[in-house]
């Protein structure tokens, strides 16, 4: 293969929108996964009323325990967005041996470019900069009456929550899209 030809190659790979998408998949992770205590996830899945009829959205959804709990305990949808692939992996693992996988898909993607309109529910455990980052976001595409709920960190003095509560030592946050 010529060397003109295989540069061509490798700019027809990065320059189309496809080859774009597989570049931002490539970055490495805004945030070291640290997993949410199961008791946290109960009571964010608690706080957020959910119920059978909601699409639980998970943004950073590492291991995948909270899509899957949604699923397990209330009968929810869940969807974890992802950008590591080898948590993409170990969340389809824990998948498995839930037994929810007709109600809970995992999305290998950056959650700033996922299409979250369908979400009746977000979850969320990120770092402050990247919540406001986030909140533009969430506010134009999610549906009023969305429920958003946040482990550890707010959305700053612009989004303050309706309701927090500590649970075992650990705060949470809801906010519902207006």
């Amino acid at each position: 293969m010529s060397r003109a030809f295989t540069t061509l190659l490798i700019l027809a790979v990065f320059v189309t929108p496809a080859g774009a998408r597989q570049i931002a998949r490539l970055r490495p992770p805004d945030v070291k996964f640290v997993a949410t205590p199961q008791s946290v996830v109960e009571a964010m899945l608690e706080l957020a009323h959910v119920d059978a009829a909601d699409v639980v959205y998970d943004l950073g959804s590492g291991d995948g325990r909270i899509p899957i709990t949604a699923a397990k305990k209330y009968g929810a949808r869940g969807v974890g967005i992802e950008i590591d692939p080898r948590l993409i992996r170990e969340s389809m693992d824990n998948l498995a041996k839930a037994g929810v996988g007709d109600r809970v898909r995992f999305v290998n993607q950056d959650l700033f470019e996922a299409n979250i309109s369908e979400a009746t529910v977000v979850t969320l455990f990120l770092l402050p900069r990247l919540n406001l980052q986030l909140m533009p976001k969430l506010k134009r595409e999610l549906k009023p009456g969305t429920r958003v709920v946040s482990h550890y960190f707010h959305m700053g003095d612009e989004w303050p929550p309706e309701q927090s509560q500590d649970v075992d030592g650990l705060m949470i946050y809801l906010w519902t899209i207006r």
